[in-house]
């Protein structure tokens, strides 16, 4: 009798384990809890590395160092004691600081994608430096205003950010640009006549008047939104009282930014401060505190950008670039030569400093 109830007791304790067994599976199953699951997903965890960051480019900085760099400007601007001129009607100080905020506010709308030049196919950043060299050639031949020669580039640039272009179509982008600039900008601007024979009769004067209307309407007609650098330029230049020779020589440099593609990440008020602080730093002078409010940057944010410059000067066979022979002209001080020659040997000083160390 004691063996059966043994037996009996067993068997019901089989059944209890059996039916706890599958309770828990049951319960596993509605929260999807699975060991082979918790293996996988810890596998998972473990090959997930984090994506390392991309370098930041000039003139990319952190926030922490932009906050420095707006925390300084602040402080002399806020220390700093402009004396307007009320006779000066060319800056309207009336409404000037006005005007240089609302510009601002244009500066990132109208600018074009830094790296647009991977969605291209057959085009390359020599190929638009050649273009943009014979654009101001072009430009000068027809006497037109500076700022019709950056709008111009400008709009060439906004263009390809957009379009694939082929390359023997790229000659037609940039003389239609150069004709849509110029019926904005200029009082007497060429007639399409003129821009066919610019081009050599490459083009028809149907292929140009053609490609205006594409160009603006991929661009949507936006193009008095852009403000060269000239405009910044000139508020810049009353920290020196307009000194001739440093304003001359830093429309020669604005202009080399031109060809360098390393600059289209730059805004224009930004193009104009490198400029004149390089300006500034080859004939002697310094980047005061007048500099610092007029412009709106410090010493050691133009720092990057007069390198990128200065190395753009030294490249090999760029004094044969039509820039340097346009500022090569006595009319606008041989700035082109004097600027080129400080370069080689400021440059050549900078390598024997970096070897020695």
């Amino acid at each position: 009798m004691d063996v059966e109830e043994d037996m009996a007791a067993a068997q019901q304790d089989l059944e209890d384990d059996v039916n706890l067994l599958v309770n828990e599976q049951e319960v596993e199953a509605m929260i999807g809890v699975d060991d082979s699951e918790d293996e996988e997903l810890e596998v998972t965890e473990i090959a997930k590395v984090p994506e390392p960051k991309a370098p930041r480019v000039w003139p990319e900085v952190s926030t922490d160092r932009k906050l420095k760099y707006e925390t300084e400007v602040h402080a002399i601007r806020a220390a700093f004691e402009d004396e307007v001129d009320m006779y000066d009607t060319t800056m309207v100080s009336e409404y000037a600081e006005e005007i240089f905020e609302y510009m601002g506010d244009l500066e990132e709308d109208v600018m074009p994608d830094a790296n647009y030049m991977d969605g291209q196919n057959e085009i390359t950043w020599q190929m638009r430096q050649t273009l943009v060299d014979w654009l101001l050639q072009v430009h000068l031949r027809y006497h037109m205003l500076p700022e019709t020669l950056w709008i111009a580039v400008n709009i060439v640039d906004r263009f390809l950010t957009k379009r694939v272009v082929s390359l023997v179509k790229l000659q037609l982008v940039g003389v239609t640009a150069m004709f849509i600039a110029a019926k904005y900008e200029e009082i007497l601007a060429p007639s399409v006549d003129e821009f066919v024979f610019m081009t050599e009769n490459g083009y028809t004067k149907e292929e140009i008047l053609k490609g205006e209307r594409i160009m603006l309407q991929t661009l949507e007609f936006r193009v008095s939104h852009y403000c060269s650098p000239y405009s910044w330029m000139r508020k810049i230049s009353k920290a020196d009282d307009y000194d001739i020779q440093t304003r001359t020589l830093s429309k020669f440099l604005t202009e080399v930014t031109l060809l360098d593609h390393q600059f289209l990440r730059v805004k224009p008020s930004l193009v104009a401060a490198v400029g004149m602080y390089t300006a500034r730093r080859m004939l002697g002078g310094d980047w005061n505190d007048a500099f610092v409010f007029f412009s709106g940057y410090t010493e050691e944010q133009l720092m990057p950008g007069h390198d990128l410059l200065v190395g753009k000067l030294v490249e090999d066979n760029f004094s044969r670039q039509y820039v340097c022979k346009k500022y090569a002209n006595k009319k606008f001080l041989k700035a082109s030569v004097f600027a080129i020659d400080w370069a080689r040997t400021h440059s050549g000083n900078a390598e024997k400093m970096m070897l020695e160390e």
